[in-house]
């Protein structure tokens, strides 16, 4: 499960808010979450299904195969969410003897017809009907939703948007749609019998065996998989999709898209071969599945899902040509899914309080895919990224293996995501690169199509190692927060001698005992010295016959900690033009851009201009304080080579944007120029720094643009541009544009000028719409980041009432107060 809401959307907005703050311990439920108990195991499960899109239930037949775990038993539980239930019987001899059995809409309770030894099969029979619509289920910050199986459009009433069918099975959702022991520590074969309307192409798990067209205009697909999995893994999908094949070592790997999209899905999913087939190399382990699907849902409630050789992707993940001129914002996404097929699927979580066995490692995937494809700043900057993700989450008192929490959704979150994913880098500095990927290997040959828990991985790097690791999983996994470390360098003339002393100042947790490196530069000459931190103060002293040009700890900027060092600008430039590391140059950008008066800090944030790394010339051109006069001086030739040759369209879009904070004239020929980018990211920025200089000849331009349709920043730079105008005549447009928006920054950014807009217009139809739009938009966030746009909305429409009434707009003030009191807990 890729957590795209979570680590995505609203970074700006919500993360900001706890930046840096330690939140106080949470009221965790008392309960130990055990794993599993294994009364029953599955074995084999076939289903046969058919859709009623009409009311939105399928209807189907189940035989599951199972066993006693290990003691005799003669009564078998299984999950089934809001189902009626039409028969159960157990299968002897092709013929069906029926049970009794028990049934509280949750949970079926079976009283098989004998006690079954252990090990000894069995086969039940069930005929029931899903009704996923009417079960009431709680999602997640990660999965909004969890009932199971989604009707999309079925009736075809929106224009815009296809029929769909597809299912979400983490964390216990399936068992809405089939009966089954829904728990992760299951494993089962399956066979699925899909009837859907012949217009329509199918996707499950596994193989497709065999099609066959009947009499009433459907078509039966049978999909069978013949390795086992977890039933939280199993996936419909059923829809009118373009089918693009391709193949790795002859196996197919195909993507479902909508037929718009057809013509540039190899350009969002084609990297995929190489993806398996770097995987594979790293792991040991040829990719073990006999095909890999991805396919795209509308509606999605989450990121994306590793569903075993089908994995399901939200709607954001289908980008068209222009979009894709930007890069593939998608493609860490396609490769955390796929990894999940060895690390969550191959090898799968015995309980999700280990859930960080399956979503670190493809958390971490997407630093080992961009380092091997990209090179080593990109593999950095995403492992940045990650960390701080986590850091900024201020989910500091969570531990990473979790046996206490209220509700089993509550572990997707930054902890088992992020941190989990920079414990992952750490051990891999540790222990090296052959170390760590033979680990692996062990780790996965040694409980394939297994569960397994993080006492596994660590018994598997302790066998390739021969170390003893346990001081690592209880400080990393069995317990919580990371260090705060204060760090002082000097150097004493008198003795030649460094001195580094690191303090440990958390509060929250114990003492961490880490492994550094030291790394001590005179020029480009570097030594490095390897110590342990591992007291609340450590003095580590260095012989140097001369003072050095730069003393830099954690040389390799691995370690998840919280920092402060007395380094002055002096050694923030040498760090940058001698460390090297995309993290040793970010930190030194961000310590220039607190002192932009100085010259120093000039001469940094050029070179991160100038620097090779894309993400590095961005960052800088985001710390550039134009209110500085030797900054802007020092910055506007270079900018202008940005702008109109950098070969990156995300740093020429930035330099324009930047540029036209200038709002000097002279660039009106440039940002006009950049109109017609083929990126809708410069476009946009040209259109917003154009509008700076000559507001006018913007409105025209944007006018010009619209007749297109557009997308990302350049529909909302249109938008921005019409709102600014108050032509009521475009709010179709406007509104328009913030409809197709996905659920991204962008969009919330475009709240308050929409409210502007809406709070001017006349047309009583176009104020409800525009009220409607952002309502509807904040009510689609996440809960668990909805409560600060709830809030902000709710103010802005009440101060909007006060102006409509004191206007005389009484009908739009009315409906204001309609919205406001059927929300009365927020929207």
């Amino acid at each position: 499960m890729k957590q795209f809401a979570l680590f995505s959307l609203f970074s700006l907005s919500i993360f900001n808010l706890w930046a840096q703050k330690e939140t106080p311990a949470p009221d965790v439920a008392k309960e130990y979450r055990a794993t599993a108990e294994k009364i029953n195991d599955l074995v084999h499960t076939k289903l046969e299904v058919k859709f009623d899109y009409a009311k939105s239930y399928m209807y189907g037949k189940a035989w599951i195969t199972l066993k006693p775990h290990f003691y005799s038993t003669d009564s078998l539980r299984l999950d089934a969410k809001g189902m009626d239930i039409k028969e159960i019987a157990v299968v002897k001899s092709g013929k069906n003897i029926p049970l009794k059995y028990k049934y509280d809409s949750l949970q079926l309770n079976i009283r098989l017809d004998k006690k079954y030894k252990g090990g000894e099969e069995y086969t039940v029979y069930i005929d029931y009907t899903s009704k996923p619509n009417e079960y009431k289920a709680k999602g997640s910050a990660a999965i909004t939703d969890a009932k199971g199986l989604y009707f999309i459009n079925p009736l075809g009433e929106d224009k815009e948007k296809p029929t769909q069918i597809w299912t979400q099975g983490e964390t216990e959702a399936n068992s809405v749609w089939f009966p089954t022991i829904d728990k992760p520590n299951q494993k089962t074969t399956e066979e699925i019998y899909m009837t859907v309307p012949a217009k329509y192409v199918t996707l499950s798990n596994g193989k497709l065996m065999s099609q066959k067209t009947n009499n009433d205009g459907t078509r039966t697909d049978y999909w069978k998989m013949d390795l086992p999995h977890a039933p939280y893994l199993f996936f419909m999908g059923v829809g009118d999709y373009a089918i693009i094949k391709d193949n790795y070592k002859g196996k197919e790997v195909a993507y479902y898209v909508e037929k718009p999209y057809a013509a540039v899905a190899p350009k969002i999913f084609g990297n995929t071969p190489e993806m398996i087939a770097f995987y594979s190399r790293i792991t040991g382990i040829d990719f073990p599945w006999v095909k890999y699907d991805q396919i795209v849902g509308r509606d999605y409630v989450s990121g994306a899902m590793e569903n075993t050789t089908a994995t399901l992707h939200q709607e954001s993940s289908q980008q068209d040509a222009r979009e894709l001129t930007d890069g593939n914002h998608w493609e860490d996404v396609i490769a955390h899914e796929l990894f999940h097929q060895w690390f969550g699927d191959l090898v799968t979580t015995e309980s999700w309080s280990n859930i960080t066995l399956n979503e670190s490692f493809a958390d971490y995937s997407e630093t080992l895919w961009n380092e091997y494809k990209y090179g080593k700043d990109a593999g950095d900057a995403v492992n940045y990224s990650g960390m701080q993700g986590y850091l900024q989450s201020g989910d500091f008192n969570k531990d990473l293996v979790r046996f206490y929490y209220n509700d089993k959704e509550d572990v997707f979150d930054a902890v088992s995501y992020n941190k989990g994913g920079r414990i992952l880098n750490m051990l891999r500095n540790y222990v090296g690169d052959s170390a760590f990927f033979k680990s692996l290997n062990l780790y996965l040959t040694t409980n394939k199509f297994k569960s397994a828990e993080a006492q596994n991985l660590r018994l598997a790097f302790e066998e390739v190692t021969g170390k003893d690791l346990t001081w690592f999983w209880n400080q990393w996994y069995y317990s919580n927060g990371q260090p705060k470390l204060d760090i002082a360098y000097n150097y004493d003339n008198a003795t030649k001698q460094v001195q580094v002393v690191v303090k440990q100042t958390q509060t929250t947790s114990g003492i961490f005992k880490l492994p550094v490196a030291i790394d001590i530069y005179n020029g480009k000459n570097r030594t490095r010295h390897h110590v342990w931190v591992q007291d609340s103060t450590d003095t580590f002293t260095f012989s140097s016959e001369t003072k050095p040009t730069l003393v830099n700890f954690d040389g390799d900027k691995v370690l998840l900690v919280q920092k402060t060092e007395n380094k002055t600008l002096d050694d923030y430039l040498n760090q940058y033009k001698y460390a090297g590391n995309y993290v040793d140059r970010r930190e030194a950008l961000e310590a220039a851009s607190k002192k932009e008066e100085e010259s120093r800090a000039v001469e940094i944030l050029t070179m991160g201009l100038k620097d090779k790394f894309y993400r590095i010339r961005n960052y800088a051109i985001s710390k550039l304080d134009l209110q500085k006069q030797g900054v802007k001086a020092a910055a506007e030739p270079i900018l202008v080579q940005l702008a109109q040759k950098d070969e990156n369209r995300t740093v020429k879009a930035a330099a324009i944007a930047k540029l036209g904070d200038y709002e000097e004239a002279k660039y009106e020929p440039l940002f006009k120029s950049a109109l017609n980018d083929s990126s809708y990211t410069v476009s946009g920025d040209a259109l917003e720094a154009l509008g700076k200089v000559d507001s006018v000849a913007a409105f025209t331009e944007a006018k010009h643009l619209s007749t297109a349709k557009v997308k990302g920043k350049l529909a909302e730079a249109i938008s921005k541009s019409f709102i600014k105008s108050g032509d009521e005549s475009a709010a179709d447009m406007i509104l328009g544009n913030f409809e197709q928006m996905p659920l991204n920054q962008a969009k919330a950014d475009l709240m308050q000028p929409l409210f502007e807009f809406i709070a001017k217009v006349k047309s009583v139809e176009t104020f409800k719409r525009g009220v409607n739009d952002i309502t509807g938009f904040v009510q689609n966030i996440p809960e668990a980041y909805r409560g600060q746009f709830s809030t902000f909305v709710e103010t802005t429409l009440k101060s909007i009432q006060k102006s409509k009434q004191a206007t005389g707009q009484k009908e739009q003030a009315d409906y204001i107060e309609s919205i406001l009191s059927k929300n009365t807990k927020g929207f």
